[in-house]
């Protein structure tokens, strides 16, 4: 609960407040059954001229007044804690998004996005009625306990035992299933919540493959064994663990009035006082119905703080990823050059490292590619140069300075991306572009995208630049997305340009398109050429470049411009050989008309 409570910052005291008026609501929700006591005595006192009662209409009156009383007290109790439930939740909220904007973008690769949400959103949430309800409701039901031992013994102590053998047996029950295996299973439970959140949103996001390829859901096995894990787990709890003592429990306080009979049949023939008796037996009848409701109270308050207990770790899990922090003594890049300095790095979790010793320099101003076969290492080296990871050993330097002694936001500056996986809102197209820097105008965007060579995508669609993307039938091709990023890095105008498989997904017209778009992008910044990072399968894409880098399983082979590399006879002339081939490639038929 401190580390709950923690989130709520200032209004954490409301939650105090609305806990103890809670518990006065409760105990003043104890005063009509004694004002039933009083009636009932000075009726069977008086009995049978029940007009000699006169004080009945004035327990009345006291009894409404302890009702009203309690209703009032207990919605008081309720706003207060409502108001510091929302704070909590929001301040979970604000701070694992803002501690998630210094994460490491490296972070996201490996942690799904269906699963963040389910923290950030999902475990916020279920705090909310935990501190919203079932904490007041949890004071209430302590007051409620206490202030029912004190009428137990207050008028027949051996009626009020009574009352206590099936509170102690609901008791018993609720620690048989809540203790123990009842803590693991909330932690598993949780765990199957999120699997299920992160497998259904890829799921959602393959319905195209899978209608395509005329399959169910069955054919997705990750999000199909994820609810049958769930269903699994759920039934085995409820059926095998939580029914018997579960209906043991209902059973007996929902029955705890027929515990008082036997009591009543053992004592009364030596009782002295059978009026006493009688009315004692009719309170406490009475009174037992309160019974189940304090104990069903008890229940679901362990059953939300097992689950907040969860929801706070896995959001403190969150809390705790790494981030990209500023230096004490932030230097500036002297120029636009890109060093790789004996780096080895490897993947969290990776038994092989994914870089190992990796050297190599990019000069300002100069075009270096990356290629080599899948795997070797490519995407994870150009992901070093913004930062996405931090490497393990050695240096990534930006213009003769660690990026780790570099200011975040300043490396940023200096850095624009261009992915082979897009990402566009759900925003107009010129919204979209404006995302690499807000303060463009409409006319610099607008030269952005025509200099991306994006004139024929803005003719399409509706309503040119502030068509929305995904509205309505507005979309575009990966070819044509692809574009628009490349439209992004124009216009945030950085120095050093970052490209990742930038024309993995696009056609033979799409890519003449691009190209041309990266010779406009590579073109000066202020004056000076931009120093570029290109990963490529393409190899038709860097033959141009300054130099190649050759990677394979996370090592330097070769190195040089293109004609050298061919001359050297290494991995990359065999690459270019299959290059060749592959392009030269054609389906041809006989004379027969047989394909061949």
């Amino acid at each position: 609960m401190g580390r709950l409570l923690a989130f709520a910052g200032p209004r954490r005291a409301l939650t105090f407040l609305g806990c103890a008026l809670s518990a006065l609501s409760m105990l003043a929700g104890f005063g009509p059954y004694v004002c039933i006591w009083f009636a009932a005595r000075d009726l069977i006192a008086v009995a049978p001229d029940w007009t000699a009662a006169g004080s009945i209409a004035v327990y009345g009156w006291w009894a409404l007044g302890f009702a009203t009383g309690s209703i009032a007290l207990y919605f008081a109790g309720l706003m207060c804690t409502h108001l510091a439930a929302f704070r909590c939740a929001s301040n979970m909220r604000k701070r694992a998004i803002e501690h998630l904007m210094h994460t490491s973008l490296g972070y996201f690769d490996t942690h799904a996005s269906g699963a963040l949400r389910r923290v950030v959103d999902g475990c916020a949430a279920e705090t909310e009625g935990l501190l919203a309800h079932k904490l007041p409701d949890t004071a209430g039901s302590v007051a409620m306990i206490l202030g029912m031992l004190a009428l137990f013994f207050a008028f027949d102590w051996r009626l009020g035992a009574a009352c206590l053998v099936p509170v102690a047996v609901s008791l018993c029950c609720m620690v048989y299933m809540m203790g123990g295996r009842g803590m693991d299973f909330m932690t598993r439970y949780m765990e199957s919540l999120v699997k299920m959140n992160k497998t259904g949103t890829e799921y959602v996001r393959g319905i195209p493959v899978v209608k395509v390829f005329q399959q169910t859901v069955n054919s997705f096995r990750a999000f199909h064994d994820a609810i049958e894990e769930f269903t699994v787990l759920a039934q085995d709890y409820a059926v095998k663990w939580c029914q018997t003592p579960q209906a043991l429990s209902l059973t007996v306080i929902g029955a705890a009035a027929v515990f008082l009979v036997p009591v009543v049949v053992l004592v009364a023939p030596g009782e002295t006082d059978v009026a006493r008796l009688s009315t004692n037996f009719a309170f406490y009848a009475i009174f037992s119905a309160v019974i189940p409701t304090a104990m069903t109270r008890v229940m679901f308050m362990s059953e939300a703080f097992q689950s907040a207990a969860d929801a706070v770790s896995r959001v403190e899990g969150v809390l705790a990823a790494p981030v990209i922090a500023a230096p004490a003594a932030p230097k500036e890049p002297r120029d636009t050059s890109i060093c790789f300095d004996d780096v080895s790095f490897a993947y969290e979790g990776a038994e092989e490292a994914a870089l190992g010793h990796v050297s190599f320099t990019v000069p300002a101003g100069s075009t270096v590619a990356l290629v080599g076969p899948s795997g070797g290492g490519k995407t994870t080296a150009a992901s070093l140069v913004p930062r996405f990871w931090d490497v393990g050993s050695g240096r990534v330097l930006v213009g003769g300075v660690d990026v780790r002694d570099i200011d975040p936001a300043v490396l940023m500056d200096h850095v624009a991306f261009v992915f082979q996986t897009n990402r566009l809102f759900s925003q107009s197209i010129l919204e979209n572009v404006r995302a690499a820097r807000p303060q463009a105008t409409r006319e610099e965007v607008l030269a952005a995208l025509s200099a991306a060579q994006c004139d024929d995508i803005l003719a399409k669609l509706p309503d040119g630049v502030d068509t929305v993307y995904g509205a309505e039938g507005a979309h575009l091709s990966g070819g044509e997305a692809q574009r628009l990023m490349i439209a992004r890095a124009i216009l945030k105008d950085a120095p050093i340009v970052v490209l990742d498989e930038a024309t993995a997904f696009a056609d033979p017209e799409n890519e003449v398109k691009i190209q041309a778009a990266f010779k406009r992008l590579a073109r000066d910044c202020n004056g000076r050429p931009r120093t570029v990072l290109m990963v490529a399968h393409r190899l038709s894409t860097v033959r141009n470049a300054d130099k190649i880098v050759v990677l394979d399983r996370g090592h330097v082979v070769e190195s040089g411009t293109h004609d050298e590399l061919l001359a050297s006879d290494g991995l990359y002339a065999r690459m270019w050989a299959d290059y060749e081939q592959a392009v030269s490639w054609k389906i041809s038929s006989d004379a027969a008309g047989e394909v061949a």
